[in-house]
C-alpha cells in the first residue's frame, strides 16, 4: 500500500511511505527536501520493520528549537498510513 504525507513544521516537503498489504511492516520511505543524507539514512534503518516499533522510537523527535522533526512527522505519517491500510 502506497501513502503519500505532507509533513508540518519542518524542511522535507514530502513523505512517501509504502506498507505492506495489512499495514503492518514498513516496505519502503522516502522524503522530498530536508536533510538528504539523514533522511536517506533514515530510510534505511526503518524499512523492513514493524510501524509501531518505528512509531514508538520516532514519536516526539523534536529539530533544534522546532516542537516536531521529520522523523516525528515519519512517525505521524506512518499511523495514518497504517490506519488507511486497515479500511481498504
Amino acid at each position: 500500500m502506497h501513502f503519500d504525507y505532507t509533513p508540518r513544521g519542518v524542511c522535507s516537503r514530502a513523505i512517501h511511505i509504502d506498507l505492506a498489504d495489512d499495514g503492518s511492516t514498513i516496505e519502503a520511505v522516502s522524503f522530498e527536501g530536508g536533510c538528504n543524507g539523514n533522511l536517506k539514512a533514515v530510510s534505511k534503518l526503518v524499512a523492513g520493520h514493524p510501524v509501531d516499533e518505528i512509531v514508538g522510537i520516532l514519536a516526539g523527535n523534536t529539530c533544534g528549537p522546532r516542537p516536531t522533526s521529520c522523523a516525528d512527522q515519519l512517525s505521524r505519517a506512518l499511523v495514518e498510513a497504517a490506519a488507511a491500510a486497515r479500511q481498504a
